[in-house]
């Protein structure tokens, strides 16, 4: 996350003296602050320093892709609710990248004005050479703000940098799969969702969404379909704001009805779970999922911000 808020980077000092910025709590504690722990991308070192990693993640390094520069296009441009938009862009070569994982987008502006902002792609890995990207459009938000306004256009040349993240989908694992988007965050929880049913594999699978108003909900009929053909998806819209009006879906917070659900499935920590949405949702869904017995390395998630912050949007 490079905001000190998602753990993974999380290790003990052995030596050095480095002071941390600003961090979560969650991310890291009190007792293991004063015991030597300490999270790498909060750290200005003062010395040479030695660590003992603690996310020593093997499947991660085994599946390591080198981050490479490609050229391309943005080909389609659509409006999926009031304040959600898609966009695909074709490259002029191939890239190879996992479900759930994101790139670095650059493109200039009609009026000149170079923009770089991090996507996660909703296409899945077998698409090598039209990327689907799910965006907000924030109030502020330089990049989706052109899009609307005309300042990128369909036709615009941009420069895709990538990939990135560790957020990608784990391959033959026991339990149920498990995932959590708000918003844009649909994007890379749609491409593990494909990517999970074309390879075959037999799990149950839990979709949580969560939005406002039936207004927000956007790719129904795509899912639709896909449930009629996977007996064994289950999707799950959880809507915070129907005063009044007619739904008998799931009502309130995302991380609430979740919270329902595994207790229903008695799954006690067993299955991987797949999250991205903003950083409320992420933090009200960890302790969540810790209550309901999952380890960190059953917990993959992106926490989406906006480009004042560290990370840009996803």
């Amino acid at each position: 996350c490079k905001e000190g808020q998602c753990s993974a980077c999380k290790c003990v000092l052995l030596e050095g003296e480095v002071d941390m910025l600003k961090y979560s709590t969650f991310a890291l504690n009190d007792m293991e602050k004063d015991s030597g722990h300490i999270l790498l991308c909060r750290s200005i070192a003062y010395s040479d320093m030695q660590v003992e990693l603690l996310n020593y993640d093997e499947e991660v390094l085994a599946k390591s892709i080198a981050v490479k520069t490609f050229k391309g296009r943005i080909s389609k441009f659509e409006h999926l609710t009031h304040d959600i938009r898609g966009i695909e862009i074709e490259l002029g070569s191939p890239i190879k990248f996992w479900a759930g994982q994101y790139v670095d987008i650059t493109v200039t502006t009609q009026k000149g004005e170079t923009i770089t902002r991090s996507f996660s792609m909703a296409n899945t890995p077998d698409q090598t050479q039209k990327l689907s990207f799910i965006i907000k459009k924030y109030p502020e938000g330089k990049f989706s703000g052109e899009l609307d306004s005309g300042g990128i256009r369909v036709g615009a040349e941009v420069t895709v940098v990538g990939p990135y993240g560790t957020c990608f989908r784990r391959e033959e694992r026991q339990g149920p799969l498990i995932l959590v988007g708000a918003g844009s965050g649909m994007s890379p929880v749609w491409s593990i969702l494909n990517d999970h049913l074309k390879s075959g594999e037999k799990r149950d699978v839990y979709f949580f969404y969560g939005a406002r108003t039936p207004s927000d909900l956007f790719y129904l009929d795509r899912i639709t379909e896909l449930a009629g053909s996977h007996p064994e998806l289950n999707f799950i819209p959880v809507l915070s704001h129907v005063n009044g009006e007619a739904w008998d879906g799931e009502r309130g917070f995302v991380h609430q009805s979740v919270d329902a659900k595994l207790k229903q499935l008695a799954v006690d920590g067993q299955g991987d779970v797949y999250a991205c949405g903003p950083p409320p949702m992420i933090d009200a869904l960890q302790p969540v999922l810790f209550m309901n017995g999952f380890e960190t390395e059953r917990i993959f998630f992106d926490r989406f911000t906006t480009s004042s912050s560290a990370t840009p949007a996803h």
